[in-house]
């Protein structure tokens, strides 16, 4: 079996509860990734958000595209 190339640490802070707000620190990077919900996630979960962020789903179909 092969040695990983590479470990993340990642550390997600939830910032506002009410609008599915979080920041994911990802590894070395300083600046936070934000993940929301927008659209038909928003819907989904019976929101109104003040920002809309992309939802970690966009950011797995983002991933998976690329």
């Amino acid at each position: 079996m092969s040695n990983p190339i590479e470990l993340t640490k990642i550390t997600i802070v939830q910032k506002d509860t009410a609008n599915k707000i979080r920041q994911a620190y990802i590894g070395d990077f300083e600046e936070p990734v934000y993940y929301g919900v927008h659209g038909g996630v928003k819907d989904f979960y019976g929101t109104e958000t003040e920002v809309e962020y992309p939802s970690t789903l966009d950011h797995i179909v983002a991933a998976a595209g690329g």
